[in-house]
């Protein structure tokens, strides 16, 4: 009787790993800590006070919503997915999850993501409910048609950073339209690297995300252009243009250092054309955003 009840607990205590470890992998664990990230820098750049309920609704509600969103792309692409390498053992593709189970997870995380976002103020959850139409009706669909489906799916990709502003203000202006901007235009070469290094696999799922749709030099300079330009908007805060968002010499100073580093990484990119080169960039161009976003938290609060 007590060897059978500790194979039961044994048995649940499996399942619900199991379980967890497929729910993790389903909501893109790393992708949304870093979704919420941005949405946590935006915040402590709009706060005058930072309030730390409104910090963990905002947290909470935000991974529910960036994890939906992956649950409901995966669920339109699990065909797909089984054709890739790098994707094919996902809780889907790999029947370790139903489809019907997935469904009723992306749901119950959209609603709840939805209502503690709503708790904020209705500006923070009307965006995050159009970043998951975006990218699950529009951006995902495209993928298999055009390029043009990296450009749409910077749209909800540049959300967060400037949804953590609007939830500390409830409102959309220049500061949280600039904290868009750069988020918005870094995608561009953080995607193309992606696509750049899994060019191969993606054509297996006949995903066209390259620009020119090869790694050539077309690809290479679009890269190295978009880079600029984030690069560029990233120092906007130095100018008294900006409204409330500022960003002093000192720091804007580290960001001009990042800049070139990022740049350079690009170029090399360009002149290489190889998959180590984009994986360079790939790695550097998180650490570009990162740091640039602990950079203008930072600055604001010294």
């Amino acid at each position: 009787m007590i060897n059978t009840q500790i194979e039961q607990s044994k048995t649940i205590s499996f399942s619900l790993l199991s379980f967890l470890i497929n729910l993790m992998q389903l909501t893109k664990i790393r992708l949304s800590f870093s979704i919420v990230f941005s949405s946590i820098a935006g915040y402590f750049l709009g706060a005058d006070k930072i309030d730390f309920f409104i910090l963990l609704l905002l947290s909470i509600g935000g991974y529910f919503m960036a994890g939906a969103s992956s649950i409901f792309n995966q669920l339109i692409e699990r065909e797909k997915d089984g054709l890739m390498d790098r994707t094919k053992n996902r809780p889907l593709p790999s029947n370790r999850m139903s489809n019907s189970m997935a469904i009723i997870l992306g749901i119950i995380l959209s609603l709840v993501g939805t209502f503690f976002l709503y708790s904020i103020n209705l500006e923070t959850a009307f965006f995050s409910i159009i970043s998951i139409l975006i990218y699950t009706c529009i951006y995902t669909p495209l993928k298999t048609v055009t390029p043009l489906s990296v450009f749409v799916g910077a749209f909800p990709g540049a959300i967060p950073f400037m949804l953590g502003w609007v939830a500390a203000t409830g409102e959309f202006g220049i500061e949280p339209g600039i904290l868009f901007m750069i988020q918005f235009f870094w995608q561009f070469p953080h995607f193309w690297a992606i696509g750049w290094m899994m060019d191969d696999d993606y054509k297996k799922a006949g995903f066209k995300m390259l620009p020119s749709g090869k790694r050539d030099n077309a690809s290479a300079f679009q890269i190295v252009f978009y880079t600029l330009w984030t690069i560029i908007i990233s120092l906007t805060p130095v100018i008294s243009y900006s409204g409330n968002l500022s960003l002093s010499l000192p720091a804007a100073s580290l960001i001009i250092v990042l800049g070139f580093f990022f740049l350079f990484f690009s170029l090399k990119l360009m002149q290489i054309k190889d998959k180590l080169s984009a994986k360079k960039l790939m790695g550097f161009s998180i650490v570009y955003i990162t740091s640039l976003q602990i950079i203008y938290v930072i600055d604001k609060f010294l």
